[in-house]
């Protein structure tokens, strides 16, 4: 069975672009189905001259009922590594590429659901257009379906992962796995091997600015 084709989100984005009428107008859209199930639109946070944009797939439970990007337990370990870091939370700009939760009911519980292709690109203005407005020095792929969706579907997170990656998107641009893979990890040896991992690809990313500052 073919695959749903939906409106997309450019018939919902505002004559003037900022972050706050793109906001206000991703309250609406109906560019695909995936707003008949969710609480509300998850868009972006942060402030619109960021230094870094982070990239994740799309709002999780505790997102999607909070409204706001990265607040549940992977966000949780998202500050953390920021933090070891050296990277501030409040000078980065945090976003997913699909600003739905997708899920699905099992008993009380709803349980993350990826994306599919055509949901992303339905979403995918949205994306574009916080990327031409904040204008980040770098951009930081968080998983497989954010990489993919603005790197291309050959990308493979788990060869290129913490590595410069060649693209008009942004100076610096790099990729590495989403924090809520860090919780899936099946032993606490398991999660702390990742954790430190995470932590240097992201002063990878870091250092990564510093030496295009000075170059």
């Amino acid at each position: 069975m073919p695959r749903k084709s939906f409106e997309g989100a450019a018939a919902y984005l505002p004559k003037v672009l900022t972050l706050t009428s793109l906001r206000s107008a991703a309250k609406g859209c109906h560019g695909c189905d995936l707003y008949k199930d969710a609480t509300q639109t998850v868009f972006g946070a942060g402030p619109q001259r960021a230094q870094i944009m982070f990239v994740g797939e799309q709002p999780g439970n505790d997102e999607d009922l909070q409204g706001a990007p990265f607040v549940g337990p992977a966000g949780r370990m998202f500050d953390k590594a920021l933090e070891e870091a050296g990277i501030a939370r409040e000078a980065t700009y945090v976003t997913n590429a699909v600003k739905h939760f997708k899920f699905e009911p099992r008993g009380k519980k709803r349980i993350h659901k990826r994306p599919n292709t055509t949901e992303i690109v339905a979403c995918r203005p949205w994306l574009e257009a916080e990327l031409k407005l904040v204008k980040p020095r770098a951009l930081m792929c968080l998983g497989a379906t954010a990489a993919q969706a603005l790197l291309g579907k050959s990308f493979r997170v788990t060869e290129e992962r913490g590595q410069r990656v060649a693209s008009e998107l942004a100076p610096v641009v790099m990729a590495t796995v989403h924090p809520s893979s860090l919780l899936r990890a099946p032993s606490a040896e398991d999660r702390e091997r990742e954790y430190k991992q995470f932590v240097a690809d992201l002063r990878a990313l870091a250092r990564a600015i510093a030496n295009k500052q000075s170059a």
